[in-house]
């Protein structure tokens, strides 16, 4: 069976009908042209816009997020609206877009829940020159541990690195150290461990182990 067998692009295209097919060496799932959508968040005002994308789906999705660049340059590379150096788009941080994914882990899920938040947004930015409505985080490595720790439900970005780092570990071996909410004990012994346990559930040791490494 192959990433097109098991993946939704059909509905995916269905959907966003402006979207084709990009072949792509390996097994890699490609899809570019117009992504049109019309969308109303948190009560906020309606926007109906489209952006040219195109869109890379890795062969572990929906565990690995794909590639998403906007290529007609329509977003600006200034450092200032959430390109990353190699052009792909800044959709957010990688463990928040892993359980964004959980909702509705298919290509269709992945638009609504991820890239949609993201271009609404930025239309809203660059139309409007408003700020980005949902909020902006630091750049880089603490921007992303600020995101964890409310996520995780922890305090400071320094538990948070605790949190991911022990996400890493066989749990066996995480429960013994202590846990990073800062009630004083062993992970094992307070009810924080479930709510590391549901994360951990999402994706295997590796993939946590790299996230901590960075």
């Amino acid at each position: 069976m192959t990433l097109f067998d098991t993946l939704d692009w059909r509905q995916f295209i269905d959907d966003y009908p402006g979207m084709r097919l990009w072949p792509q060496p390996g097994d890699v799932l490609g899809l570019r042209g117009d992504f049109a959508f019309r969308a109303q968040l948190s009560g906020k005002p309606v926007v109906t816009d489209q952006y040219e994308l195109s869109i890379l789906v890795p062969n572990v999705f929906p565990r690995d997020i794909p590639c998403v660049r906007e290529i007609a340059e329509r977003i600006p590379a200034d450092g200032k609206h959430h390109r990353n150096a190699d052009g792909t788009l800044c959709l957010g941080a990688p463990l928040r877009l892993l359980v964004n994914m959980t909702k509705k882990p298919t290509l269709v899920g992945f638009a609504e829940n991820c890239i949609i938040p993201y271009l609404y947004a930025m239309s809203r930015n660059l139309n409007e020159g408003i700020p980005f409505v949902f909020g902006e985080l630091e750049h880089g490595v603490l921007g992303e541990l600020s995101d964890y720790a409310e996520l995780l439900g922890v305090k400071n970005p320094a538990q948070a690195r605790m949190a991911v780092h022990l996400l890493g570990m066989k749990e066996r071996c995480a429960n013994k150290q202590p846990c990073p909410c800062g009630c004083g004990q062993r992970l094992g012994k307070c009810e924080f461990r479930l709510r590391l346990s549901k994360i951990r559930d999402l994706a295997p040791l590796n993939w946590f182990r790299k996230l901590a490494k960075k």
